[in-house]
């Protein structure tokens, strides 16, 4: 402990060194000078490159997001693509965070001062257009700046590859290896960005980009003809992110005429000051949404998190309120949708797919039997659903793909970009709604409908919170504890099938077979129970959490909802002792 202590002053002093050119972070080193507690947390650790990029509080510090934080990474992926590519360019997007903008021109003057062009966005744009970029320019890789749905003392960046998704498990871990080969102050080459703009090594992202990006956007609308007349009526809330003009521009563009936006959360604001967790996923972040509905009374709430790849909706509930439905829900709508639709139309493609992840609905098997639809599980993350993407674009059948989602309020139809969307989303539900209300069915209807015609699945997820320097540890050993212990029955229902992704293998516990999962390994843990029940475990990748997710499927609500409180009990037992 003494000598991780030594370690830790070192580099704080080595940091009130070096660390000059943010203010902020030379008055907070001056701050905590003296306080042991304080620079260890700070100093114990690096700020870890994931599967996927950065992600941490704001901060000095090894352990947190600051411009050396961002410039180490960025000469990691910069010897990355340098070593994989011939004349290499990198496309960056930001979203509205704190310290946003900065640390996407700190990456870009990384960058250009190791040869590499960079475009960047004039102004702080979505995910999917991040991707959409990557793959338009040509890019070799892409950097959005951005914490998802994070509180505001967070910030981050995702990593993107050539294709538009998020960077492999393989490539993440080549630039892992180069970014911990790098000392943070003497191995990062940087530059003037201003100078590099100048240079030409740095270049803005056109309006033609972002048209082009529109248009592929359109060109998945279904029944977009009817929305002009339907009388629709919306409320929209960005929460105070990046989707405030491409949402409300998309939805201009398919005649959708009176959209309400909140206005505490229409403007870019990385304090959050009005949602502390904008997380369209959570009632709270809703919660302004929800009470200017009780005075426009629309016929949807449209809500997107920050960097606007996730949207969650909120529908009149028949009883003078508004009714909250999940990512399952909208993601199960959709794709219902999209298939009876596009059947009828005749414009389904031949022998179709879509993709989910595996904590995601089951009702979308049967929906996908019904229409003849090839569904594809993959683990969780979209980056996963994006290369099922790649890889039917490699034979030349992208267009096989029609639509794929996730629990957590991701979807994306069309091919064009590889990530999430919450921007086609958007105009997708309202266009389902539009077409509902032109034949008098209500979004509440229309989920009626869904259940009795494959039956009532309930999914909710709760996550379990291990902080500090000692929640790693307990994640870990809790996740061997599951594996090496495993229940023999969950909620009174005997276990009868179980699946550990990090072995690669699913255990029929009545025939005792084994087989493979087919997946890559990953930390997860499931529990398959009787009647299409189930209880999956895994940790969080980009927070010290470990996610439940639980499934039922019964004849009504109420017995789903009596079944989950049954596995929830259970499930809490086997989390917190």
């Amino acid at each position: 402990m003494q000598s991780d202590m030594m370690r830790e002053m070192k580099l704080y002093q080595l940091w009130r060194e070096n660390a000059v050119e943010d203010p902020d972070l030379v008055q907070e080193l001056e701050m905590i000078r003296g306080d042991d507690d304080a620079i260890r947390e700070r100093f114990y650790c690096d700020l870890e490159f994931g599967t996927g990029g950065l992600r941490g509080v704001l901060g000095a510090g090894t352990g947190r997001m600051n411009i050396y934080t961002v410039r180490r990474a960025t000469q990691g992926l910069a010897n990355y693509v340098k070593g994989s590519f011939d004349a290499p360019s990198v496309a960056i997007s930001y979203d509205s965070r704190i310290k946003s903008d900065t640390f996407a021109k700190a990456a870009a003057a990384v960058l250009a001062a190791n040869g590499i062009r960079v475009h960047i966005y004039q102004e702080l744009m979505p995910t999917p257009m991040l991707s959409w970029a990557v793959r338009a320019l040509n890019c070799s890789a892409g950097i959005m700046v951005t914490a998802s749905h994070n509180p505001a003392k967070y910030n981050g960046y995702k990593a993107y590859g050539a294709d538009g998704c998020q960077i492999t498990l393989e490539v993440a871990e080549t630039v892992i290896n180069k970014i911990n080969a790098l000392d943070l102050f003497r191995d990062v080459k940087t530059c003037d960005f201003e100078k590099a703009v100048a240079d030409g090594m740095i270049s803005y992202i056109g309006q033609d980009v972002i048209e082009e990006y529109y248009k592929r956007v359109l060109a998945q609308g279904i029944h977009t003809d009817v929305c002009p007349q339907s009388g629709l009526k919306i409320v929209y809330t960005p929460l105070n992110g990046t989707g405030n003009k491409p949402v409300r521009e998309i939805l201009k563009r398919i005649g959708i005429s009176d959209v309400t936006v909140v206005k505490e959360q229409e403007l870019p604001d990385g304090y959050f000051t009005t949602c502390p967790y904008p997380n369209p996923e959570i009632r709270e972040a809703l919660e302004l949404g929800l009470r200017l509905c009780e005075e426009v009374q629309p016929d949807l709430l449209l809500a997107t998190d920050p960097d606007c790849d996730r949207v969650g909706i909120a529908v009149p509930d028949g009883k003078g309120g508004f009714a909250l439905f999940s990512g399952n829900e909208v993601g199960a709508l959709l794709f219902e949708y999209i298939c009876e639709e596009r059947t009828k139309l005749c414009t389904m493609p031949k022998n179709p797919v879509a993709v989910k992840t595996i904590v995601t609905t089951d009702i979308v098997k049967s929906i996908a039997d019904a229409y003849g639809v090839q569904l594809l599980d993959v683990l969780t993350g979209f980056k996963f659903i994006g290369e099922q993407i790649g890889l039917l674009e490699e034979k030349g059948e992208e267009d096989r793909y029609i639509f794929g989602f996730e629990e957590s309020y991701g979807y994306l139809a069309g091919s064009y970009v590889r990530d999430k969307d919450a921007v086609v989303a958007s105009m997708l539900i309202v266009e389902m709604a539009a077409y509902y209300r032109t034949k008098g069915i209500s979004l509440m209807q229309a989920r009626e409908n869904l259940y009795q015609k494959y039956g009532v699945f309930r999914h909710s997820q709760e996550s379990f919170a291990f902080e500090g320097i000692s929640g790693m540890e307990k994640m870990r050993e809790l996740m061997k504890s599951l594996r090496t212990d495993a229940p023999a029955e969950i909620g009174g229902l005997k276990v009868i099938g179980t699946a550990d992704y990090l072995e690669g293998t699913v255990t029929d516990k009545l025939t005792g077979t084994v087989t493979p999962t087919g997946l890559p390994k990953s930390d997860v843990v499931a529990f398959r129970l009787p009647d299409q029940a189930s209880v999956i475990v895994r940790p969080s990748g980009t927070e010290p959490k470990v996610k439940a997710y639980y499934t039922t499927a019964c004849k009504t609500m109420e017995e789903a909802i009596a079944l989950e409180d049954k596995l929830k009990a259970d499930t809490h037992k086997l989390l917190l002792g």
